[in-house]
């Protein structure tokens, strides 16, 4: 079995989320000394123990709680009395700090063109994984288009079975016109990504609404896409349209409201 650090490197390496789990705190008997660790994958497996039975159990759950909101916590038992619901009867008391390791999220744009360029350049810079995806295998390679960790040239409807979308995963869709979106779109709106947005105007998002609809897709579905694109900042060039996109992503990834700071 490989050690818990030798997990970590491979976690980091393949951006793979788990959680970790230390106990930071012990006092009086208890299963495991300070600095024991456990680390909890997303699919429920782990490596390492922070003490096994009733408390390792609540930890485990803590865990994947943490892996669905992203947010670290510092847990506290005592191991006393059963029937108050602690976790044990050893007689101390047992701190566990615990972090979830997530990968950075993944930004794939599907439309190859200049504002696709120029968001891929952007997500790129802001720390973002990239790929890129266009059915024309002319625009989707490194050379045309830089700065992508991926490239996958074909048709969107085919991208989940190139990608794992994840609650981490944004789709910012830059394509060519209506009826792409319209022939690519269902899959997607069948993920759990995080994000799926569309560029073009209302009447455009109006007709892919309408031929989607024509297809049996769900009024509920069809909601998660935000379309228009972006934030309005009366952007035009490519550049400026990047910007827009990328602060709504970050808006929400970062649960913002998108208001003025000095009206804040």
């Amino acid at each position: 079995m490989i050690s818990i650090f030798q997990a970590l490197a491979e976690i980091e390496k393949n951006h793979v989320s788990a959680a970790l789990c230390t106990v930071t705190s012990s006092e009086g008997s208890t299963p495991r000394h300070v600095g024991s660790k456990m680390l909890v994958y997303s699919d429920g497996h782990f490596i390492g123990t922070v003490g096994g039975g009733e408390v390792e159990q609540r930890i485990l759950d803590e865990a994947r709680m943490a892996l669905e909101d992203g947010q670290s916590r510092q847990l506290h038992y005592n191991m006393i009395d059963p029937a108050r619901g602690d976790p044990g009867t050893c007689g101390g008391q047992v701190e566990v700090f615990v972090e979830p390791i997530l990968p950075n999220p993944l930004l794939v744009v599907i439309g190859a063109g200049h504002v696709g360029k120029a968001v891929i350049h952007l997500a790129k810079w802001l720390g973002f994984r990239t790929a890129a995806s266009d059915d024309r295998l002319e625009f989707c390679n490194a050379e045309s288009t830089p700065n992508a960790d991926a490239y996958y040239p074909v048709s969107m409807n085919e991208l989940p079975d190139h990608i794992k979308i994840d609650r981490r995963t944004y789709f910012v869709l830059t394509t060519r016109g209506s009826n792409v979106d319209v022939a690519g779109l269902a899959p997607l709106l069948d993920s759990p990504a995080a994000y799926i947005g569309i560029i073009g105007s209302k009447r455009r998002w109006a007709t892919t609404t309408k031929a989607l609809k024509a297809q049996g897709v769900s009024d509920e579905k069809i909601a998660k896409v935000h379309s228009p694109i972006g934030l309005e900042l009366q952007a035009e060039t490519p550049e400026e349209i990047a910007v827009s996109i990328i602060a709504e992503i970050l808006m929400l990834h970062n649960k913002g409201t998108g208001k003025s700071m000095k009206m804040s």
